[in-house]
């Protein structure tokens, strides 16, 4: 009879969490205001010889949405940040157990590792971890720690109205913000309305202004369910269906949608719009009203969790403003790059052609990836901590919530990134050790035969790494 599992911590609290915290995550999802920011509060706090220091006291942020409360266990989620480094693996300690697995014929013929120690940098094992291969959407933790380091966590996109210097026109301005729904639109029109009516004006024409991002809209793999238009004025990310994540039938033109459901909404509020929303550009002046997006911190989180190809492109485009590169796909691919020579990354032979990942043309390398999530697990770097809480967990939230059925030992304890294109086949993350480190690890296959059996095999490269049977 097999021996009963034993959950343990140093893995006990941590690993228990894990379990724990994936369910709080599956019922609140990335946006919830209590187990992601106990996560992140966790995990951001600074760590000195072993010992968890108070955070140092930040300004007052506006309150948080109501929601389920942390999970008990969630500040042992990340608790390997506070851990004292253990002895160093060596490199051969892994090397039994992750060669055979990477031998499995579901990787294909391409493939290449790299698992490192967060707390120390050390590499403990790795399989051509410095060559550059096709990721799919696990570049999508280079667009968002870029976007991160830019920015900070706290930064949000705004979408303005400005009033032209007579009042007789307003114009809607996108600022890049694809998370923008219908409830917000309609309260973006109230306002305006409102700040109208006290002018005195009570009929107005409607322009759009997408001007803010520069070259062409459409994504190189061009109309497609899994990527509306890239525009910097859209509701719901194009969606012409009620879901919020994955591939959906997508508008051709989200800004002119957008425009027009804003004219219905400015009409209802008491403001008549004259003709059709037309595309111009913002006058000169305060804008009457604006809404924003939730903190970049959440939309990080998102980007990962549920693979959104959209927000990445935003991220990586807010990315490219921030770098005074043009925000489009070439100016988008400068800017994550220059930001990630700032930190001191390996990009040897990297290209960034897009932030969702859907671009073959994309080469990432293992030790990059590994890179990017030590980075983000460093003590002095709190900023970059929501690319680890908004990592999927094995067998429990977003693209990871189907997975591990044939590596059990990963569930609740994984939490990576997936990566899927056609022949392309890539896993990239965090486990924590039954001594209580964290471990990141990348493992990216291609010319796989299919999903169906390159996942489950990288599935099993990763539970290896928790030390379970």
């Amino acid at each position: 009879m097999p021996e009963p599992r034993v959950w343990r911590l140093t893995a006990g609290s941590a690993v228990l969490g894990l379990a724990i915290a994936a369910a709080a995550a599956t019922a609140a999802g990335p946006w919830d205001g209590g187990q992601r920011t106990a996560e992140r509060a966790r995990a951001a706090a600074p760590a000195t010889g072993g010992e968890r220091h108070p955070a140092p006291a930040a300004a007052p942020a506006a309150p948080e949405p109501a929601g389920p409360a942390p999970a008990p266990s969630a500040p042992g989620v990340l608790a390997a940040l506070a851990l004292p480094a253990a002895p160093g693996t060596r490199p051969a300690d892994l090397a039994p157990t992750l060669v055979p697995l990477l031998a499995d014929p579901g990787l294909g013929t391409s493939r290449t590792a790299s698992v490192v120690d967060t707390a120390t940098g050390k590499q403990l094992y790795g399989e051509g971890a410095a060559t550059p291969m096709t990721p799919a959407s696990t570049i999508k933790i280079a667009t968002t720690v870029a976007a991160l380091s830019a920015l900070g966590p706290d930064h949000r996109i705004a979408t303005t109205v400005t009033a032209a210097p007579d009042g007789t026109a307003v114009t809607l301005t996108g600022g890049g913000d694809p998370t923008l729904d219908p409830a917000r639109l309609k309260a973006l029109a109230a306002d305006t309305a409102r700040a109208l009516k006290e002018r005195g004006h009570t009929s107005v024409r409607l322009a759009y202004d997408t001007s803010l991002y520069k070259g062409p809209a459409l994504h190189p793999i061009g109309p497609n369910e899994n990527l509306a238009p890239v525009t910097a004025l859209m509701t719901r990310e194009g969606r012409l269906d009620d879901s919020d994540s994955g591939p959906a039938p997508r508008s051709a033109d989200p800004a002119r949608d957008t425009a027009t459901a804003f004219a219905g909404h400015l009409s209802a509020a008491g403001v008549k719009v004259t003709g059709a929303p037309a595309p111009g550009r913002t006058p000169k002046g305060a804008p009457l009203a604006r809404t924003v997006s939730a903190p970049l911190a959440d939309l990080v989180e998102r980007t990962l969790t549920h693979s959104d190809n959209d927000l990445a492109e935003a991220l990586a485009r807010q990315t490219a403003l921030a770098h005074r590169q043009p925000a489009s796909f070439r100016g988008a691919e400068q800017a994550v790059r220059d930001e990630l020579g700032r930190l001191g990354l390996p990009l040897t032979g990297a290209r960034f052609a897009d932030g969702s990942g859907l671009d073959r043309r994309d080469r990432v390398s293992a030790a990059l990836l590994t890179g990017l999530l030590t980075r983000a697990a460093d003590p002095a770097r709190p900023a970059l901590r929501p690319v680890l809480t908004g990592l999927p967990v094995g067998g429990f939230t977003g693209t990871l919530a189907g997975r591990y059925g044939q590596a059990p030992a990963g569930a609740g304890l994984v939490r990576a990134k997936t990566g899927t294109l056609t022949g392309v086949n890539t896993l990239a993350g965090t486990v924590v050790t039954p001594d209580g480190r964290l471990l990141a690890f990348a493992f990216l296959a291609g010319r796989t035969p299919s999903p169906y059996r390159a996942q489950p095999a990288l599935d099993r490269l990763s539970a290896a790494l928790t030390g379970q049977k």
